[in-house]
């Protein structure tokens, strides 16, 4: 490292040169991979062509072609940032070190969420300052989204924002240690649509070796289409667009026209003979596999991995509340979200009105709903890996509850990241609209959730007892934390 005012750092492709701030240095909008144009937008990802001098590196830079995505009345600005930065150069990484890193220090590496079609390292959450003042190199990235990245397309890869984080972890292989890193410590982590890609990951042979610890924020292990199902959503997206469903008629398209065309894919309904959606309508785009993730990692796939896995207490709050739909849900609600989510929705219903005795109608749709998109991933994921020699799973529930929205919006998806980031202070995460609600956060709440995952990304070992077959042990995670086993036994039961 080059410990000049500008910081200069030789990666495999050129030099590039970082901002100083405080303790941290910030190097931002580093190619990873070729830009992906014309049918290269279809293609796997390609390594970047070298360039000559210093590239600047002080500036956030373009990301993945996408609409601007908002969720009724809370604000999600600092989550999903501002929308479309335009340019063709956007599979990049952003890399935060200490100033002062002199080398082998543990790497993490962050995959974001936003339902597949949305989300950057632009986002004011995935800010890496406080990772590096506390001796971690924080690498964010950007990879496509939408029909760019997860449309199955005759003549095309498969899974094309999988391979593009693939690829960001060879070049964390090649470069990391130029900034301080270790790629011998390598923990891939992400959040939602962004957990599930790290699921994928990990079963995934041709990453093996890449990275040797996961962290997966509410995402899902279940959460893949089937092949018939993608088909679909191809079917739709080239009767939209008005060509054949082919990667050379694909390659035609503007990103423009792309973007458009992913929008009005949203409600198409991907329930089978064998399977149902596993994101509910919520997003029609996934990981496109024959074996589901958890299934894979069963199988072995992702062995000496040490996974730490979690979901919040109340994940479907946040597709309700916001929209006005929480508060006027009825039973008949209930019923419909089971019946999309499970093969018998009586007896699911059934087995949560034992266990929520009390619940309202709004709290049991929130609860199915969450549990649908990630509770039962998570715990079928969790369990596939607990199941396997070599490594170890540690469970977590975040259950800190934000008094946003009247106090509606609780525990809900995505309320987590400001404190694994240690970024509550963020101005747009406070107020009655905002994600983290008007009150004050618990005061040690951030920096013990932050150390927690530094901690695990270090040494492999969160701070409480591993999560097992015949133990499933879980931290619940809220101003004060405690241990249970296997809390929420009975619905995940009714899953299994």
């Amino acid at each position: 490292m080059n410990h000049r005012t500008d910081p200069v750092v030789t990666t495999t492709q050129g030099s590039v040169r970082g901002l100083r701030q405080g303790g941290a240095t910030a190097f931002l909008n580093i190619p990873y991979a070729a830009p992906p144009r014309g049918a290269g937008r279809f293609a796997p990802p390609r390594p970047h062509e070298p360039w000559d001098g210093v590239r600047d590196a002080t500036t956030p830079g373009p990301n993945a072609p996408q609409s601007a995505r908002k969720l009724g009345s809370v604000d999600m600005t600092p989550y999903f940032g501002t929308g479309w930065s335009r340019g063709e150069d956007y599979l990049t990484v952003n890399v935060w070190t200490p100033a002062d890193a002199d080398g082998d220090l543990p790497v993490m590496v962050f995959v974001h969420g936003g339902g597949f079609v949305a989300g950057s390292t632009r986002s004011a959450l995935y800010d890496g300052s406080s990772f590096a003042r506390d001796g971690v190199v924080l690498v964010t990235l950007n990879y496509r989204l939408g029909i760019g990245g997860f449309l199955d397309i005759p003549g095309a890869p498969a899974n094309r924002g999988l391979l593009d984080v693939v690829a960001a972890l060879r070049w964390v292989r090649d470069n990391i240690a130029a900034f301080g890193g270790a790629p011998h410590n390598v923990t891939l982590f992400g959040q939602s649509a962004g957990a599930t890609v790290v699921g994928g990951v990990l079963a995934a042979p041709e990453a093996a070796g890449l990275f040797h610890r996961a962290i997966v924020q509410s995402g899902n292990g279940l959460g893949a289409f089937t092949t018939e199902q993608a088909a679909r959503v191809t079917t739709a997206a080239a009767r939209v667009l008005g060509i054949e469903p082919h990667a050379d008629a694909f390659a035609e398209i503007t990103d423009d026209r792309l973007v458009e065309a992913a929008s009005a894919l949203a409600g198409t309904d991907l329930r089978t003979a064998t399977h149902h959606d596993p994101l509910i309508g919520l997003s029609p785009f996934s990981l496109v596999l024959d074996t589901q993730p958890a299934e894979s990692v069963a199988a072995g796939l992702g062995a000496g991995v040490d996974l730490l896995i979690g979901t919040n207490t109340e994940e479907g709050n946040l597709y309700l509340v916001p929209v006005g739909a929480y508060a006027t849900s009825t039973s008949e609600d209930v019923d419909a979200v089971a019946a999309r989510a499970h093969p018998d929705p009586a007896r699911l219903v059934g087995t949560y009105r034992r266990t929520r005795p009390r619940a309202t109608p709004g709290e049991l749709r929130s609860a199915i709903m969450g549990d649908a998109l990630f509770g039962a991933g998570s715990w079928a994921l969790a369990d596939a890996h607990a199941g396997r020699s070599g490594s170890t799973t540690f469970n977590y529930e975040f259950a800190w509850r934000s008094h946003a929205l009247d106090g509606e919006l609780g525990a809900t998806h995505a309320v987590e990241l400001p404190f694994v980031f240690d970024l509550t202070q963020i101005p747009r995460l406070r107020g009655t609209r905002a994600l983290l609600g008007p009150d004050e956060p618990p005061a040690g709440l951030a920096p013990r959730v932050h150390a927690t995952w530094i901690r695990f990304a270090a040494t492999g070992d969160p701070g409480w007892d591993p999560y097992g077959p015949e133990r499933r042990a879980t931290m619940r995670v809220d101003a004060d934390w405690t241990q249970i086993d296997d809390p929420r036994a009975r619905e995940r039961q009714a899953w299994a």
